[in-house]
């Protein structure tokens, strides 16, 4: 089965392919990612916790991103083991075009499964794949813009002084430069 779709991503294009290819950018924005290790160039092992319809498994795979054209186009394809579940195997093809306000996302996902998963009926698989899709692209562009004025101002303590403990950029990539600077 076949799915595209595209969001708009309030971030220059290098900043959204860079978070692509960050380990902690996929793990926080797959949904059910328990594990992910590895990297761009090996590729990643995840171990994902999915319930689709009655069926619930640990599913354990590996992604790999290829065709890769910095910054504007790459596929992310991966394949993962169920058990007695059955195994799920898929990719998407990404593209990444400037706009004026920031990044337009596109993708084209393919995905096939097989075991108990594939008696569930294409209706469902198609369904529960989309959502998938969606919350995957859908987290990955909330995490690489961070969160709003408004959200920031309500998660902000009573009394605190916002500019003491300001991350020094936003969304992941201000979360990271934080980390390596206090590191030092």
């Amino acid at each position: 089965m076949k799915l595209a779709a595209t969001h708009d991503i309030a971030a220059p294009r290098a900043t959204v392919w860079e978070a692509l290819l960050t380990d902690e950018v996929l793990k926080a924005c797959l949904p059910g990612c328990q594990e992910l290790s590895g990297n761009p160039e090996d590729g990643f092992e995840a171990t994902v916790l999915q319930k689709i319809g009655p069926v619930k498994a640990t599913f354990k795979g590996h992604v790999t991103l290829s065709d890769m054209e910095e910054p504007s186009a790459l596929t992310l394809s991966g394949e993962g083991k169920g058990g007695a579940a059955g195994f799920a195997k898929g990719a998407a093809r990404v593209t990444l075009e400037e706009i004026p306000e920031g990044t337009r996302l596109g993708y084209e996902v393919e995905v096939e499964v097989g075991g108990k998963l594939a008696q569930l009926g294409s209706r469902m698989i198609h369904g529960v794949a989309h959502k998938l899709s969606d919350q995957f692209f859908t987290r990955f562009k909330e995490v690489v813009e961070g969160p709003s004025e408004t959200e920031e101002a309500a998660a902000e303590p009573e009394g605190a002084d916002p500019a003491e403990d300001a991350p020094k950029g936003k969304g992941w990539l201000g979360r990271l430069m934080t980390r390596k600077a206090e590191a030092e």
